[in-house]
């Protein structure tokens, strides 16, 4: 029965908003491989969510932007083990860590101006260049 995936102490996508498929892992492995339905794909739909507000939804979206569907589904698959139940909890803390990474909200930038020493080493330097471009041109008299 799979279970809710708790994001952080205030969202927590229920287990009923998850839909898994299970597939057949690609690569060798021989007849283990050729017949089990190891691999492990789950599907989440953001904005029909009721985990969480319109707002988190929105950062979801825009941060998870190149990740999604044109519905706005969340897709990730695991295949790394032989075991679907372990591919299934290596996909849920796989969208755990993912979501919980995208709700962090970004640091705000703060306006700093350019220190007095490195606006003369600019203008030096601007100099510098200036003079020595100036030294290879030819004189004419």
């Amino acid at each position: 029965m799979p279970e809710d995936i708790i994001i952080n102490n205030r969202v927590t996508i229920p287990a009923s908003e998850l839909s898994y498929a299970a597939s057949r892992s690609s690569g060798p492995g021989g007849q283990h491989a050729n017949k089990t339905d190891s691999r492990i794909q789950v599907r989440w739909n953001i904005p029909a969510s009721q985990a969480m507000s319109d707002y988190l939804k929105k950062r979801l979206l825009k941060v998870l932007g190149t990740r999604l569907t044109d519905d706005g589904d969340l897709l990730l698959a695991s295949d790394s083990h032989r075991s679907q139940h372990r591919n299934r909890d290596e996909v849920n803390q796989r969208l755990a860590a993912l979501v919980r990474e995208a709700l962090v909200p970004p640091k705000p930038r703060r306006k700093t101006k350019p220190s007095k020493a490195s606006r003369q080493k600019r203008l030096d330097d601007k100099r510098r260049r200036a003079d020595l471009k100036n030294q290879r041109r030819k004189k004419f008299d």
